[in-house]
């Protein structure tokens, strides 16, 4: 599996997965190397609104559609940090881009733009972020945690939150409803 590169791609937590962080989940893979990974999970919605992330940063907007946003837990790691997966890919103060059409961006910049209306078309924002060491993502593909499939924007930025994960999976075929927790290595 050495050759695998899950950037851009879904992980599609396999229904036995029983990880906290994770059950159920869609995340969406912003880089991966030998180095390890790096993704934000897209199905996790918090119990806060941008609207509170804004104020928190001292920013507002009057804008309701700007406030009522939802922000998303996406992961583990670094939960008080801002992380904004947009379309279209321009580069913000800090931004690594993942394809000509999508980035991820921390700096405080694309959230200052977001509120005064002149942000990216498309934006999910998350706190946090989940993260992989070296090889760790292989080894729980091969111990059949995760299903993985090529990323589709819709899913991100369009489908409802609640229908994210079975349609990440019906991109590879798979409903996760038939899947017994005695499944095999493929």
């Amino acid at each position: 599996m050495s050759d695998l590169n899950l950037t851009n791609h879904f992980l599609i937590a396999m229904p036995t997965l029983e990880d906290p962080n994770f059950g159920h989940t869609v995340t969406y893979m912003c880089a991966h190397s030998v180095e390890g990974a790096m993704g934000i999970v897209i199905n996790r919605p918090l119990e806060i609104d941008l609207g509170e992330v804004l104020e928190q940063m001292k920013m507002s907007t009057g804008n309701l559609d700007i406030t009522s946003r939802t922000v998303y837990q996406g992961g583990p790691v670094h939960q008080d940090r801002g992380f904004v997966i947009h379309r279209p890919a321009k580069e913000w103060n800090s931004t690594i881009t993942i394809t000509p059409e999508v980035g991820i961006s921390t700096s405080r910049d694309i959230l200052e733009a977001i509120s005064g209306g002149t942000g990216p078309d498309e934006a999910l924002v998350a706190l946090g972020y989940a993260g992989w060491g070296a090889g760790q993502i292989e080894h729980e593909i091969a111990q059949n945690a995760w299903l993985s499939g090529p990323a589709d924007l819709e899913i991100i930025f369009q489908t409802p939150v609640d229908k994210r994960w079975q349609r990440a999976a019906d991109l590879i075929g798979v409903d996760l409803t038939s899947i017994s927790h005695d499944i095999g290595h493929s």
